[in-house]
């Protein structure tokens, strides 16, 4: 029973054009994440889901196996993710493939470190173990204390409970960073059908230094300017 790792890259980003593939750091964007994965020993095989023919390129370059360029219907702007990894991953399984365990890695998330996916797979394993292993970080928004949302008579009120007079004293959250996914695949499955959080998930924190997500051109900037402090550290 294999954990592979899978990447999904559609290819009509709005925010950044081409940014799977764009130069970051000396290699195209996707890349960072197909390293990520053939590096790591707990990943038996590295699949990229696109329905760009550019990134299968690239990615099959780097290494990763690109088994087919992904329907359209798959493709459009408002596909949601998990029925693309569950038609890479029953792809796979029509082929033969017996599967365990599936870490998805967001191609717009570079900046992940050993250690993050280390962590992920220790929870992954634990004897309470979820269903899904995700990652998150403390972006300092908290709706008992900074988030606000708007009332029927226009006014705007905490998002949650009574208010507190310091963040400390409120409740911890955490904010998808969308980094790392680490599933269970009956659980893959079930999320596929009847959505994520119809599965048991845990999650796993990361520093949000290492939490951009490059959606846009200011996104990227901030990725290149701290993955070259990462390269200083």
């Amino acid at each position: 029973m294999k954990t592979i790792a899978t990447i999904c890259a559609r290819g009509g980003s709005k925010g950044l054009p081409g940014k799977n593939i764009r130069d970051l750091g000396g290699r195209p964007l996707i890349v960072h994440s197909i390293a990520y994965a053939l590096a790591h020993p707990a990943i038996d095989e590295v699949h990229v889901s696109t329905d760009d023919p550019a990134i299968a390129a690239v990615a099959a370059a780097a290494g990763a196996s690109v088994p087919y360029l992904r329907p359209p219907e798959l493709a459009r702007d408002d596909t949601p993710k998990l029925p693309v990894i569950e038609h890479l991953v029953a792809h796979l399984e029509a082929t033969g493939a017996r599967i365990a365990r599936i870490v998805d890695l967001q191609p717009t998330s570079p900046l992940r470190v050993p250690a993050d996916l280390d962590a992920c797979l220790q929870r992954a394993a634990a004897a309470d173990a979820p269903d899904l292993v995700l990652t998150v970080f403390d972006s300092g928004c908290n709706p008992y204390f900074n988030l606000v949302e708007a009332q029927p008579d226009g006014s705007v009120a905490l998002s949650k409970g009574g208010g507190v007079a310091a963040r400390q004293a409120a409740p911890a959250v955490w904010t998808l960073n969308g980094s790392i996914y680490v599933w269970r695949r009956d659980a893959l499955a079930r999320a596929a059908r009847d959505g994520l959080w119809s599965v048991r998930v845990a999650a796993q924190p990361m520093p949000a230094a290492r939490s951009v997500d490059i959606d846009d051109a200011d996104d990227f900037a901030l990725a290149e300017w701290r993955l070259g402090r990462m390269s200083e550290d």
